[in-house]
């Protein structure tokens, strides 16, 4: 049917009032989709739990990013200071075997993925999630990498992918739509570019 899809958000049944609500794991970089992303997952009735991995990006404010991410709607935002694993097991790792793609890329936000995956699941067992999400879109590769690390970590989890959803896709088929939300949801959003 259309409106279902192998990802756990259509099959799942709201909870009822006096149920909890189920928890999800979103990775989140505080950028405009997974910003529309975590207010998205609130209103199918998800408590998230916002998680944004440091693994050395540069200048990043993540009090800024916590901060967001509780506007949003976000029943916490935790933030890792992933940078010496992700050097340490990740980086010397890939260069150890020369793990450059075509020649000239060197797969650093790749990488990352397998990292901030990892992460994701510990998140998740500590606060009792059964969901993770990511706003990787549906035409790379991200999606795999997050999606079969949390799967060998976390078989039992379920994955959301918005940007495979049917409803996530209709609802938002370009920047426009998705700035029309954050200014009805009042999201704050630097609309640059």
């Amino acid at each position: 049917a259309a409106n279902q899809t192998p990802f756990g958000l259509h099959n799942h049944p709201k909870p009822a009032m006096s149920e909890s609500k189920p928890k999800c794991v979103l990775a989140y970089s505080g950028g405009l989709d997974t910003s529309v992303i975590l207010t998205w997952l609130c209103e199918k009735g998800f408590d998230v739990i916002a998680f944004c991995a440091d693994v050395g990006q540069h200048h990043e404010d993540f009090e800024a990013v916590k901060a967001k991410a509780v506007t949003c709607g976000a029943i916490k935002c935790v933030v890792t200071d992933l940078r010496k694993e992700f050097v340490t097991d990740y980086v010397f790792e890939a260069v150890k075997c020369n793990a450059i793609y075509e020649s000239r890329y060197l797969l650093g936000t790749s990488i990352a993925r397998p990292c901030i995956a990892k992460e994701m699941v510990r998140i998740a067992n500590e606060e009792g999630a059964t969901y993770l999400a990511h706003g990787a879109t549906g035409k790379g590769n991200d999606q795999v990498r997050f999606e079969m690390c949390a799967q060998a970590l976390m078989p039992q989890a379920q994955m959301i992918a918005p940007w495979r959803d049917a409803e996530f896709i209709e609802s938002f088929k370009g920047r426009k739509d998705l700035l029309a939300y954050c200014e009805k949801h009042n999201i704050p959003v630097d609309a640059k570019g």
